[in-house]
């Protein structure tokens, strides 16, 4: 897998996969994007990137924390209704694509797309959507080290 290039993080952080960038305004996460292993760290430079930083830490170390993190997500409608949908499965629980569209009167695959355009994975936790036969896919990839991820996130959970 690609991953992207650096972004204009005010973070990076450690995870147990990789590296997260982190990316907040002023009052609000704005985004956290999958990084190579070896991208340098960068300690968060204001209060709300320590506080991200930390409860994100808080989930790696117990899949049982909840976000409580202010959030400014551009998206569609559509997309929105199922990032929002997606906060309601449970952790330990996965839906399928359709059923998460059956919920809110769409398509696998817009849902499918939505997913796929999560500005803050982990937190809006769209790994718990899989296909009906199998794992699915994630960060708009169906193999290598983005399901890698995926797996991890929902072994994770199930602990």
């Amino acid at each position: 897998m690609r991953y992207h290039a650096r972004m204009n993080s005010q973070v990076i952080i450690a995870a147990p996969f990789g590296k997260l960038g982190l990316r907040c305004a002023e009052d609000a996460l704005l985004g956290i994007e999958f990084l190579s292993p070896d991208t340098r760290a960068y300690a968060p430079r204001d209060a709300l990137a320590r506080e991200v930083s930390k409860q994100l830490q808080a989930y790696f170390a117990d899949a049982a924390f909840r976000f409580d993190l202010p959030l400014k997500l551009d998206g569609t409608e559509h997309q929105r209704k199922v990032w929002q949908m997606m906060c309601v499965i449970p952790r330990g629980q996965t839906l399928s694509y359709s059923e998460l569209a059956a919920e809110i009167g769409s398509s696998a695959r817009a849902v499918g797309q939505a997913c796929g355009n999560n500005p803050v994975p982990v937190v809006i936790p769209c790994h718990r959507v899989v296909s009906k036969t199998g794992l699915g896919g994630f960060m708009h990839r169906a193999e290598g080290v983005a399901l890698d991820i995926k797996r991890w996130l929902l072994a994770h959970e199930q602990r």
